[in-house]
């Protein structure tokens, strides 16, 4: 046998080869792997939506605490004020109760003043008739006396 023959069928085999390759085992396999590729940047891309996803949630749910806390705050601050209102006018209704208390035994204490003096101005006329009636031995008439002491009482 001739090597040159030899060489020349094994390179007329190996180029049928090749070309059998080509036109049915590389297509395939390279449909295989142009798919496998897909899927692989596919699913990175999936990954960094997937990252972007989650970094939007944990700004949007951030920003959401710092709304539920500002809210948080402003209603803390409104009760805190409404208390302090009741507060304070709880305050000025017990003024206003403690001053008409006060205004209240002002006029008790008055009206009591002017009782004691109505009733100190009959005993004392009362005395004064005894007394007169005692220097005089003579009966007075209380009517009499009694128009004379409320002269007197508006003279003065």
């Amino acid at each position: 046998m001739n090597i040159n023959l030899t060489i020349i069928g094994q390179a007329i085999a190996f180029f049928i080869f090749v070309v059998f390759c080509m036109k049915y085992v590389w297509p395939p396999v390279m449909a295989a792997l142009q798919e496998r590729q897909k899927k692989i940047a596919d699913g990175l891309a999936a990954s960094d939506r997937a990252a972007r996803d989650l970094e939007l949630a944990q700004e949007k749910s951030a920003q959401e605490l710092r709304e539920a806390k500002q809210q948080a705050a402003a209603l803390i601050e409104q009760a805190n004020k409404r208390a302090n209102q009741i507060v304070e006018a709880s305050k000025e209704d017990a003024r206003k109760e403690g001053q008409k208390l006060i205004e209240q035994a002002k006029a008790e204490i008055e009206q009591e003043r002017n009782q004691a003096r109505d009733a100190l101005r009959a005993e004392i006329a009362a005395i004064a008739i005894a007394g007169a009636e005692k220097i005089l031995e003579t009966s007075v008439d209380a009517t009499k006396h009694s128009e004379m002491l409320d002269k007197l009482a508006a003279e003065l």
